[in-house]
């Protein structure tokens, strides 16, 4: 009687523990190409969500969260979809964060997401032109649109009096989209762009692009690039050259990598990228500790990213793409009691139990139109051959 009770219970337990579901969520980052300084601390913000949300044994009664990586290369549009479609096809995952470039975004959404009805939320993806694409309710973003950056950019330049600015753009989705953006904004200010030229990544010498950009002036080069690509290559023959010596950065030039290769050399430059000042940035910073760098661009991005799919599934009280893609909006947006990161599992509880949550997370979280960011910004200008920040707009 005593070893059927044992193997009743050991059955009973065995039984239990089938029925706790391992969820697959793609991470999909350029972990090699033009931003991969950026990507390593992307992955682990994503990645920090999901352990915190698998440890709380709390999502669909217990289910199990387990990232798995592919390299966008963030240029690679055939790369990329190809990765995309390993993730679905043979790793079954139920969601992707990622990817973090537009062009490669765009390419996974509309050639991998949409024929196979998964949800995508970027954190870094920023080309308007994403907020217009076929997506089947399927895309979101905790990242905000160029269209956005181009104001703030255009309010950052502005207010330190400068009127004539030089523009170089890296010749993708995203630089073109930044380009465009900022120039509309720039001009209808007031402001005078004495060149707007594309620029090609993967070249060892920039000094033809730079002669050009020199020759038609500018108080200030604003260099829409990568910084682990062709944008460095611009700065350094235009520093080399003495054609420039103060320079403006969007949100792809900026990382900690943009310091070590240029240090003081570039003080006095100037930039921004999305970054909030909110409570959940110093309650982000403290939950990650030592572990990676909270504050590298798109990180507080990329736990909220992936915190919203996990939630949106409890909403749904499914894993199933189809069934809580319909549910990002509602946790992420008010009515409902604020989640900030290190409470999961308490948005988690408070879900399952009929309740509202309004996910502010590590960015301050507020989805609008297509499920995108509205946009928050960290200024920042280098001093003493560092990056520090100016203010929050």
């Amino acid at each position: 009687m005593k070893k059927l009770l044992l193997a009743t219970t050991a059955a009973a337990l065995t039984a239990g523990m089938a029925q706790a579901e391992d969820i697959k969520i793609g991470v999909i980052l350029g972990f090699t190409g033009p931003i991969e300084s950026l990507t390593p601390s992307m992955a682990d913000g994503a990645e920090l969500a999901m352990s915190e949300v698998t440890e709380s044994g709390m999502l669909l009664d217990g289910a199990s969260v387990t990232p798995v990586r592919a390299d966008s290369t963030c240029v690679d549009a055939g790369a990329a979809t190809a990765a995309a479609e390993r993730l679905i096809t043979s790793d079954g995952v139920k969601g992707i964060m990622g990817a973090d470039c537009s062009g490669v975004t765009g390419a996974i959404l509309s050639n991998v997401a949409l024929a196979n009805g998964v949800v995508m939320v970027s954190p870094s993806a920023t080309s308007p032109g994403l907020s217009d694409a076929e997506d089947n309710g399927l895309f979101f973003r905790t990242a905000p649109s160029d269209a956005r950056q181009g104001a703030v950019m255009t309010e950052v330049l502005m207010e330190q009096g400068l009127k004539e600015v030089a523009l170089t753009y890296t010749n993708n989705d995203y630089g073109k989209g930044l380009a465009d953006a900022f120039q509309a904004e720039w001009e209808a200010a007031g402001g005078t762009v004495t060149i707007s030229a594309a620029h090609e990544d993967g070249k060892a010498d920039y000094s033809a692009e730079v002669g050009a950009l020199a020759a038609a002036g500018g108080e200030r080069l604003v260099v829409a690039g990568y910084v682990d690509q062709g944008g460095s290559g611009i700065v350094r023959a235009a520093l080399d050259s003495g054609a420039f010596d103060t320079f403006h950065f969007p949100d792809g030039m900026i990382s900690a990598q943009l310091a070590e290769n240029f240090g003081s050399e570039i003080d006095g430059s100037t930039g921004q990228h999305p970054g909030t000042d909110s409570p959940g940035k110093e309650l982000f910073a403290e939950l990650v500790g030592d572990a990676f760098d909270p504050s590298s661009p798109f990180t507080p991005e990329s736990y909220d990213a992936a915190a919203l799919m996990m939630l949106a599934m409890q909403a749904a009280g499914s894993a199933e793409p189809g069934d809580y893609k319909d549910h990002i909006m509602d946790v992420a947006n008010a009515p409902g009691e604020q989640i900030f990161p290190g409470e999961l599992a308490k948005a988690l509880e408070i879900i399952k139990g009929g309740g509202d949550v309004d996910y502010v997370g590590a960015s301050a979280v507020e989805l609008i139109g297509p499920g995108e960011s509205a946009g928050n910004y960290r200024e920042i200008v280098v001093e003493g051959g560092e990056i520090t920040t100016a203010k929050y707009r």
